[in-house]
């Protein structure tokens, strides 16, 4: 919420600086989250008299100005507003000054061949309103030389964050109230006026949904004059972030920034019959003065008369019962409605204003009476008119929370040692009764309070958060054990080595679009939607994480990324046997783009393909602690996968452990990525664990005592017979002395017999307790012979 100094000195009597105030509200929890000086802006714009104003002699829309800036020697503007002249006012922008609409910075120039000392400024380029057909033009009392900043009475401008559960603080004077509390100077007493009624009411009011609206009070005034509100109100309403509407509108935006009270008037002359406060009915529809048509059903509040809807109650009134200048008598409507429905009402609908925020936090149920006789006031005071006999349909709540109080609990509980008469100080500043027996009655606009401790937050805050020592947890003697579980341990660890490989992690949102969940949701299987999601496009849980990856390599190939090695470790979600959701730890990466660039050898550059893929899901496997070794590359990775290009690893037929390889075109056509794109799942809840241990996870390395030995074999074997065969079956000859086996050369060709292929491998023995002897070696390689020679392999000589 912004407001400036100027209006909180309105309600709070106070010598206090800037800094001061804003240490103070920090202080008592109204976190200051910006602090703006106008007069900063202002700085180099001067008040100026227009001496003399002729014709350009080289452009008909131009005028030269000799303009008298208080310095003695008048300077030569060139000015193209229309309504420049000898004679008027203005603002002069002296060289230098830098123009707050666009951040121009003025100089001395010439235009169309004349020289030009600045610029006469207009309201928008200022920055305090919207007016741009011409330069200001201020009252001839206005005096020449002074700076505009000093005679514009620029204040500066605190933004406070208000936290949703102190909606008493969503207005100025409710801030004003705090600081006092806080000794940060006096508050003066609201100045309620007394409003004479000229006339009885000529409208019916009436409340037919005491839930939703439980009061609903009015008055008509008559002869009212609608156009521009006084500058005064202006400069406040601007300053908060408010664009100045016309009178009667400005009027009851005030008065909800002045005292956290949404009001709202209706151009009398529009209504027909009584003005209702009901339910809606289903598909009745009304368009707001944001100009959009919206439809209503049955669990909504609304105001509305014998044509129709005007009003979604206690959120935004309607374009067709609102004030003109045509406006002669109005309906002032002040009412209270039920926070929990507004939120609904909001919610259902989408629509966010300033009265939604300030009625579903809850605004002050006592403040109807006072609240209309302040909006009468203002707007008698801007507009004219006479004032009718106030209506008043039903009863706002009226009973008082009572709270039993122990002075004690502070120290307890808020860690600060106050006297109990400094809290009965502070209570009572906040318009909190206590009674000698500390019974403490809340005021009713302070939803917040429900019981002792936030009594207690009440008087630590105003006492100065700042004075809370900070004091640490007790801590057992002796060193924590580890709190990180298996499955933590393991994620840690995959990041590390999934970083190391040169991938980086990202980190997407578990909500998809509907059609991206779709595409990527198992067979036969469901994706959860929400009923109550962000946006549609964050709809379904994801049932895989390959949507994100594609969304993010998109986002960074629109950009100019040449090469993307992204990674990601979270959960799938989907239903399980029995209905209920279910979700599952995966890791995730996507190759796109490039793998290397274009060099003088290859002379193009090279993309990833499906071999790129599954060297990460085996090194990522074999960093989780599979059994790399044992695993079985099938088919069926999934229509997302291209079939040709994609598989499967699997510890047995059944238990698929990672998919890989590139992405099928109409996967990547659905995601508006240029392919080819090479994807890896790994599901690490597939994983089983070691024997007697909770995860596969590696132990402790300790490097062998004795050095290994390498022996290398060359086998015929038939073309077709894939390599990944006869390595498996060699590593598998003596596992006890066969700690790895590589292929390093495959050949076919001239010395091969046709059909035939010849296939080189190291294998490397590790001795245990001692060197290996000759004998031993031999039959440890006739072993490796031997099961070369089931799958039809023959050693070369």
């Amino acid at each position: 919420m912004k407001f400036s100094l100027e209006w909180l000195k309105q309600f709070l009597d106070t010598d206090a600086s800037v800094a001061e105030i804003s240490a103070a509200l920090n202080s008592i929890g109204l976190e200051v989250e910006g602090l703006e000086d106008p007069a900063e802006r202002l700085e180099g714009f001067r008040v100026a008299k227009v001496l003399t104003a002729a014709p350009h002699p080289d452009a008909d829309k131009l005028q030269v100005l000799t303009v008298d800036t208080g310095d003695g020697d008048p300077l030569q503007v060139v000015c193209g507003a229309p309504n420049a002249r000898a004679g008027m006012k203005g603002v002069l922008g002296l060289p230098g000054a830098v123009v707050p609409a666009n951040g121009m910075e003025l100089r001395k120039s010439a235009i169309r061949g004349v020289e030009s000392n600045g610029m006469m400024c207009s309201v928008r380029e200022l920055e305090l309103g919207d007016e741009h057909d011409g330069i200001i033009e201020l009252p001839e009392d206005a005096p020449v030389g002074t700076s505009f900043a000093d005679y514009h009475n620029a204040s500066p401008v605190f933004d406070v964050a208000i936290t949703p559960n102190r909606p008493d603080c969503m207005g100025v004077y409710g801030i004003a109230r705090d600081l006092a509390a806080a000794g940060v100077g006096t508050l003066k007493p609201m100045d309620v006026p007394s409003v004479e009624a000229a006339f009885g009411c000529p409208a019916e009011i009436r409340t037919e949904d005491p839930d939703g609206c439980p009061a609903f009070y009015g008055r008509v005034l008559r002869g009212v004059k609608n156009g521009s509100s006084p500058e005064w109100m202006q400069q406040r309403l601007i300053a908060a972030g408010q664009r100045p509407i016309s009178a009667l509108v400005d009027c009851t935006n005030y008065l909800m920034l002045a005292f956290g009270r949404p009001a709202h008037v209706y151009d009398l002359a529009k209504l027909q019959g009584a003005v209702v406060a009901r339910r809606a009915r289903n598909g009745e529809t009304i368009e707001a003065l944001n100009e959009k048509t919206y439809t209503l059903d049955d669990t909504m509040t609304v105001i509305a008369d014998d044509a129709g809807v005007h009003d979604v109650g206690g959120i935004m009134g309607g374009e067709h019962s609102g004030a003109t200048e045509a406006t002669t008598d109005v309906l002032l409507e002040i009412a209270y409605f039920d926070p929990a429905r507004i939120g609904v009402t909001g919610r259902k609908l989408g629509l966010a204003s300033d009265a939604r925020t300030r009625f579903e936090r809850g605004v002050d149920p006592a403040f109807l009476d006072d609240g209309l006789a302040i909006l009468t006031d203002l707007v008698q005071r801007t507009c004219g008119g006479e004032a009718s006999e106030v209506v008043r349909a039903g009863q706002p709540p009226a009973e008082a929370k009572l709270i039993a109080f122990d002075p004690g609990l502070t120290a307890r509980l808020g860690g600060v040692e106050i006297t109990a008469d400094d809290q009965r100080r502070i209570l009572e500043a906040l318009d909190f009764g206590v009674s000698d027996d500390w019974n403490v009655t809340c005021p009713l606009r302070r939803h917040d309070v429900e019981g002792p401790a936030d009594l207690v937050e009440e008087v630590v805050r105003i006492h100065g958060l700042d004075k809370v020592a900070s004091v640490a947890l007790p801590r057992a003697e002796g060193v924590a054990k580890p709190t990180a579980t298996p499955a933590q341990k393991l994620e840690r660890r995959l990041r590390r080595a999934a970083a190391a490989r040169g991938l980086n992690e990202a980190i997407t949102w578990s909500f998809l679009p509907q059609a991206d969940a779709d595409h990527f949701a198992e067979e036969g299987s469901t994706p959860w939607a929400l009923d109550n999601p962000i946006s549609e496009d964050m709809k379904v849980m994801r049932p895989s994480l390959l949507p994100g990856l594609l969304a993010a390599a998109k986002r960074n190939m629109d950009r100019g990324a040449a090469s993307l090695r992204l990674f990601e470790i979270g959960r799938r979600y989907f239903r399980g046997k029995s209905g209920a959701s279910d979700e599952k730890l995966t890791l995730g990466v996507l190759l796109a783009g490039e793998r290397s660039t274009r060099a003088w050898a290859s002379g193009k550059a090279t993309r990833f393909d499906a071999f790129d893929a599954k060297a990460e899901a085996e090194a990522l496997l074999a960093e989780a602690g599979a059994p790399v070794d044992k695993l079985m590359v099938m088919g069926e990775a999934g229509a997302q996968f291209h079939p040709g290009q994609s598989g499967t690893l699997r510890l047995g037929p059944k238990n698929v452990l990672a998919r890989f390889g590139t992405l099928h075109p109409s996967t990547l056509a659905s995601f508006d990525v240029d392919g080819p794109v090479a994807a890896v799942e790994i599901f690490l809840d597939a994983i089983p664990p070691k024997r007697g241990t909770a995860s596969f996870a590696q132990a402790a390395y300790s490097p062998p005592a004795l050095q290994a030995v390498t022996r290398d074999f060359a086998f015929l074997v038939d073309a077709d017979l894939a390599a990944g065969e006869l390595l498996k079956a060699v590593r598998g000859a003596d596992k006890s002395n066969i700690v790895d086996a590589r292929i390093f050369d495959v050949f076919a060709g001239q010395g091969v017999p046709e059909g035939k292929k010849s296939i080189a491998l190291e294998v490397t023995l590790q001795p245990q307790d001692k060197s290996y002897k000759d004998a031993e070696i031999k039959a440890i390689s006739d072993a490796v012979v031997s099961s070369a020679a089931k799958l039809g392999a023959d050693l070369r000589g």
